[in-house]
């Protein structure tokens, strides 16, 4: 797959991703808090779905 995630919105991802996982692990917030797994995959990966389809490209790389 393409990479489409770029360097401050790969961080930005993986950081929200962990904050969400770790607030449900400790009960802060709900069971929801673990859809943190999705941005923390798509910042890992460099690569998202929802970007793809609406053909969004945040990595500067593929821009050229």
């Amino acid at each position: 797959m393409k990479t489409n995630v770029g360097g401050t919105d790969r961080v930005l991802r993986i950081l929200a991703g962990l904050v969400l996982i770790t607030l449900a692990a400790t009960g802060t917030v709900g069971a929801w808090g673990y859809i943190g797994i999705v941005p923390l995959l798509t910042g890992l990966v460099r690569v998202c779905p929802a970007y793809s389809l609406l053909g969004v490209n945040t990595c500067p790389l593929d821009k050229r």
